[in-house]
């Protein structure tokens, strides 16, 4: 029984702490490639200049990075002491959680499904965002982007391959 709730704790702790260290991972503009690089989320500026935009592409690319800046901007700016209050809420819980004598397993099942649905959240406002870019592109465009993916994806499954061969 001892193992199941260490698992369930390392569950329930390891996407907060990875969360919360990704947050912090970013750089700013002299970002190396290190950590996602070319096996990242497949969907970055290099790619899409490959693809011949035309200039009246690049500039609807361009307007629509800036709306979403803006709207990320009025959001942490709008409701910041809301999402303070409910992300202090939530560290509470987990501490209360973790330190507790005894594990709640019925506690520890909701606060891992909150957590899953806010992620869940956020990685579908991310996929409209992409839908919303690659509409702009042409059918012959959304293949070469296909193929620029499919060639992505094959060198990291070579890099990944060879990563854990030398391990």
């Amino acid at each position: 029984m001892k193992m199941a709730k260490k698992l369930v704790v390392a569950a329930v702790v390891l996407p907060l702490t990875l969360g919360t260290a990704s947050a912090f991972a970013f750089g700013g503009k002299d970002h190396k490639k290190g950590g996602h690089g070319e096996c990242g989320g497949g969907f970055d500026r290099g790619m899409m200049r490959q693809l011949d935009l035309t200039d009246a592409q690049k500039e609807q690319l361009k307007e629509m990075r800036e709306a979403g800046k803006q709207e990320m901007k009025a959001n942490f700016k709008g409701n910041f002491s809301e999402r303070q209050a409910e992300m202090q809420a939530h560290h509470a819980k987990v501490q209360q959680l973790v330190l507790a004598d005894n594990f709640d397993q019925a506690a520890a099942d909701e606060l891992a499904k909150a957590m899953v649905e806010k992620q869940t959240e956020r990685k579908v406002k991310m996929l409209e965002k992409q839908h919303q870019m690659l509409s702009i592109l042409t059918p012959e465009q959304k293949a070469k982007f296909t193929e620029l993916q499919q060639e992505r994806m094959g060198k990291c499954a070579e890099k990944m391959q060879k990563r854990f061969a030398d391990k």
